[in-house]
């Protein structure tokens, strides 16, 4: 793919879709909600400024917040393999709600796994 990922599916509105359908997730989410402050707004800016960012489009959020440093950011947050997981099933079922076509689809789900394994910051639990 010569364009980037933002260019390919065709810049901001596909991100928006994306960062709603995965919050409509995490507000019903009885494990992540927890995590995430009682009005969504700022988190779903973020998010959306920083996907939009790393896939190629505007560096509004660098402008905006700064390096990303997502491994700091996260770490006041518990996250372990069950938070991993239920992280990984919102996001996946937005980038299906989003109609993210491929192969940005599997370029997207494949940072999304490897990053959400990279902030896990608690040991596995035992067997």
């Amino acid at each position: 793919m010569s364009a980037s990922v933002y260019e390919f599916v065709g810049g901001d509105a596909p991100f928006a879709v994306l960062v709603d359908a995965f919050y409509r997730g995490v507000e019903t989410d009885p494990l992540l909600r927890p995590m995430y402050p009682d009005d969504l707004g700022e988190a779903k800016e973020r998010l959306f400024l920083f996907l939009v960012q790393f896939f190629g489009g505007p560096r509004r959020y660098d402008e905006q917040r700064g390096h990303p440093r997502l491994r700091m950011r996260h770490f006041p947050f518990t996250i372990g393999e069950a938070e991993r997981d239920a992280w990984l099933t919102h996001m996946r079922a937005a980038v299906d709600e989003a109609a993210i076509p491929e192969p940005a689809r599997q370029m997207m789900l494949d940072y999304f796994q490897n990053t959400a394994h990279f902030l896990i910051n608690q040991p596995p639990a035992a067997p």
